[in-house]
């Protein structure tokens, strides 16, 4: 058929998709052949496509896409996540739209409201990967709620917990009051908050005194509300103002609780005070304090209700007033209640007139934990959660990465990764949530907990006991944790674990390298004795043009479906391949996504072109035989650029695949092998074309595969053949040095002349002759050989071997021969030196002030980075616009 004379890729995205899809091409059936596995990283089923997303699939796709054209036996797993707090959010929030509440239905009914949400709207990010292009294999999607998948999530639970590797313990959690939930580390995101810092006086009991004669203890926070559940003041031991106190009691003032003052090394007798009011049910340092002065944390007060409010103490020494009430209100009730009872020590500070004034409290930023979902400020809870060993697991995933059994690219992110998992702390696995795998463990009345795979195993297990289900549910991450190897079907032995477990390779964002890809090693590990990849490739962000991170309340969100819409699916797959360049961020160009648009469509026009003059569809694997240097040539350039695609492809450089086939399809094969052949289209250079054009077209897809798919189809008629699962480029051929030579200097001659026209003002389709009065005999023969190129391109009337006559001209290189091109009556010489200059003077007197201000460190320091980087950019534009000024002059003598 014959090409449409524009492109368009709406027109052709669409129905590539559904074909592919249609007839399972993402699969094909190739048993016999090497298995490549990836997994995507699951998104959440609530989400839908942003451009983080757009990067991650993007660069798994081209993988996949590329190891299926050579000839692997390619899965790559896709499914989404059931994402348990923003899951439960999403439909509890539109319970709330029809004024109705969770609460309102048991369990089993919510759960049930969940699932009907999911097959109504669960589905919105899967369609958005195919738009994108993503040759997942559909026929397999998963789900982290699939039955087959909480078989594995319970047997990995329960083995654990046998191997004393899960345990339940009673320690601080980061506690959401909003969601009532505890979550991870992780999932906490600090924000800076204007606060205070208070100062107390706490009394010395029975009238002790210290040595300098105070009757108090004078102790420092930014959270006066905690001092309900104090339980002790923490000195250092070799602070001297305290030596005297050790041991003895304070009365807390508002509760009158009596607690001793303990030595311990958290107390830094340079900061404050030198002593610190230890909380150790509600603050994460204070529950480490208490423990180690004999502070069992079953014993430690509690002062909060899931949603932080205030609760009576074990003791029942907090005074009523406080109560029920919201924890900031309390904060500034205590603050009040402890300035009227002489407790409160004043901050001395400075009025607007430099006059001293007495405050409450010290002006401060603190650093304040908000849950990243919930919104609300995390408060530190003392609760019996279930914790996975992590450092028991992480010995594995070490070993591997140290003895490079999996390597991490980029290897930069080594350092951070060990960082990290030699210092791990216990992974709290239990949220307190309705939607997500119930923790298959039972209480007894008598305290006792068995853990079994189902209710009649563990009623086995606890003989005539009545037992009673956990009511928790696992952090959605755990079951993530196991996407390599239950996605296939484990813990059965199928066909499919065999074949692609181990997975090939993760690709995954770095900022997910704990949540999810490190938890993968260790699960990995701990389940199958085997690492789940031997390669991990964390790539970086997308921000914002100005290099911001890109976030809705800076209004500088960008919608790949925008972008999709405008310029193509290939436009925005081959900007994010190009810029991906081994984890460094990028800074989203929307200028360059148009650019990889005109690229399509120069490929597009190129096709029309050789498809016009009766070029098509190769019918061969191998190159054509070829005889004129400018075939010979173009062949050597696909050996080449083959050779580089699959060198970066193994190096896991996206950027330079991309650019490799990049500049052979626009530089190489667009803008000189067809320039080069125009009016030659003889059979051998028919052959020659089609073949080339096709090797494009395989070596493009896995960026760009809807064009190339659309063209692979036009050219040729071979509809059992299509593109996706065509062959690799294999040439069985060499480059050509001597077709090389001869066409680089054809190619060098045009281009040094172009811009030698363009910089004397020269009309470019001005006609000149040249002189060569002594050419080597390699550069005669390939003067002779190509008269036709040499007139019709570079345009040359003629290229005469004898001396140049007299008077002003310019010199043209080529090779080992410099031609010389007379100027006489072709421009006015004088009047063109006069005006090249003046430009130079202007470019020179503009790069020389530019390069004062970049070597004034004042400039540099304190102006915007914008204002700096536009100043660099206006530098070297004018002092190249200067060399090339400069280079011009040189040329008229």
């Amino acid at each position: 058929m014959a090409l449409d004379k524009t492109f368009d890729p709406a027109a052709i995205e669409a129905k590539w998709y559904s074909h592919w899809e249609t007839n399972g091409l993402f699969r094909p059936e190739r048993p016999d052949a090497t298995p490549y596995t990836i997994v995507n990283p699951p998104p959440n089923v609530t989400g839908s496509l942003h451009i983080g997303h757009a990067l991650d699939n993007t660069l798994q796709d081209v993988v996949i896409r590329y190891e299926r054209l050579r000839g692997k036996d390619a899965l790559w797993v896709v499914g989404t996540d059931h994402a348990g707090i923003a899951t439960q959010m999403v439909v509890e929030r539109q319970m709330e739209a029809r004024h109705d509440k969770r609460t309102n239905y048991s369990r089993e009914a919510f759960v049930d409201k969940v699932w009907e949400w999911k097959h109504e709207s669960g589905g919105t990010i899967t369609c958005q990967l195919r738009r994108l292009g993503c040759s997942m294999d559909w026929s397999r999607e998963q789900f982290t709620m699939d039955p087959h998948f909480t078989r594995a999530v319970v047997k990995v639970f329960v083995d654990l917990y046998n191997k004393g590797l899960i345990y339940r313990d009673k320690r601080l959690v980061n506690w959401d009051p909003k969601l009532k939930t505890a979550i991870s580390d992780l999932e906490v995101e600090t924000r800076e908050i204007k606060g205070g810092f208070w100062h107390f006086k706490y009394p010395l009991a029975d009238g002790v005194k210290r040595d300098d004669g105070l009757d108090y203890i004078e102790v420092a926070t930014t959270r006066p509300e905690t001092m309900l559940a104090d339980m002790c003041v923490a000195v250092n031991a070799d602070d001297p103002r305290y030596a005297s106190v050790i041991d003895k009691e304070i009365v807390q003032p508002l509760t009158g609780r009596r607690f001793r003052i303990v030595a311990d090394e958290h107390a830094d007798p340079e900061l404050g005070s030198g002593a610190v009011k230890i909380t150790p049910g509600h603050d994460f340092n204070d529950f480490e304090v208490g423990k180690r002065a004999g502070i069992k944390p079953a014993d430690m007060l509690n002062m909060f209700d899931a949603e932080a409010l205030v609760v009576q103490a074990a003791d029942g020494l907090i005074p009523e007033k406080y109560l029920g009430l919201d924890r900031f209100v309390v904060r500034d009730m205590i603050v009040a209640d402890m300035k009227a009872a002489g407790m409160l020590i004043p901050h001395m500070t400075k009025d607007k007139d430099g006059e001293p004034v007495e405050v409450d409290a010290e002006p401060r930023t603190i650093q304040t934990p908000f849950g990243d979902r919930g919104g609300v400020v995390i408060e530190p809870w003392l609760t019996d959660q279930w914790y996975v060993n992590a450092a028991e697991l992480s010995k594995a995933p070490l070993e591997a990465v140290r003895s490079g059994a999996i390597e991490i690219v980029p290897k930069s992110w080594e350092k951070t990764f060990f960082n990290w998992m030699e210092n791990i702390q216990p992974w709290c696995v239990s949220r307190q949530l309705w939607w997500g795998h119930r923790i298959p463990a039972w209480f007894a009345d008598d305290g006792e907990i068995y853990v079994a795979e189902t209710e009649e195993e563990a009623q086995a297990l606890a003989g005539n006991k009545t037992l009673s289900r956990d009511e928790d549910v696992l952090d959605t991450w755990f079951s993530s944790a196991l996407w390599p190897f239950a996605t296939l079907g484990w813990p059965e032995d199928t066909t499919l674990v065999q074949r692609h477990y181990p997975n090939d390779l993760l690709v995954s964002g770095f900022d997910i390298l704990f949540f999810w890809d490190a938890r993968m090693m260790m699960m990995g590990q701990a389940m199958t004795g085997q690492n789940p990849w031997p390669r991990l490739y964390l790539h970086g962000l997308v921000r914002a043009p100005d290099g911001q991170k890109m976030s809705k309340s800076k209004g500088n969100v960008v919608d790949p479906l925008g972008l999709i819409d405008q310029y193509g699916a290939d436009a925005l797959r081959f900007f994010m391949a190009a810029m991906e360049s081994q984890g460094r961020d990028i800074k989203m160009d929307e200028r360059r996504v148009e650019g990889y648009r005109n690229f399509a469509t120069k490929l597009w026009n190129a096709a029309r072109f050789c498809e016009s003059n009766g070029i098509a569809a190769s019918t061969s694997i191998a190159a054509p035989k070829a005889t004129s240097a400018v075939n010979k040539w173009i062949i050597g350039e696909v050996v080449e650029t083959l050779g580089q695609l699959d060198q970066a492809m193994a190096d896991l450089r996206f950027d330079a695949a991309a650019n490799a086939i990049y500049h052979f399809v626009w530089d190489q094969f667009c803008d000189w092998y067809i320039e080069l052949i125009k009016g030659n289209f003889d059979e051998e250079t028919k052959a020659v074309a089609g073949w080339v054009l096709d090797q494009i077209l395989v070596m493009l897809h896995p960026f760009m595969p809807f064009v190339t798919e659309e063209l692979w189809g036009a050219l040729g008629d071979r509809p059992h053949y299509p593109l996706i699962t065509a062959s690799w480029p294999d040439p069985q051929a060499s480059v050509d040095a001597e077709a090389k030579a001869e066409v680089d200097w054809l190619i060098a001659l045009i281009g040094n002349l172009r811009t030698a026209k363009n910089e004397l003002g020269i009309a470019p389709g001005a006609k000149l002759e040249a002189y060569l009065p002594e050419p080597s005999a390699q550069t005669r023969g390939v003067i002779e050989r190509n008269p036709g190129a040499i007139e019709r391109i570079a345009r040359l009337s003629a290229v005469r071997f004898e001396a140049a006559p007299a008077g002003a001209a310019m010199q043209i290189g080529a090779g080992d021969a410099s031609l010389i091109v007379p100027l006489e009556g072709v421009i006015d010489i004088a009047s063109e030196k006069a005006r090249l200059a003046k430009a130079l003077e202007v470019s020179q007197k503009e790069a020389k002030s530019l390069e004062g201000r970049l070597n004034n460190p004042s400039f540099v320091e304190k102006a915007k980075p914008e204002a700096v980087e536009k100043a660099r950019a206006d530098h070297a534009m004018h002092a190249a616009e200067a060399e090339r000024l400069s280079a011009a002059l040189a040329r008229l003598g």
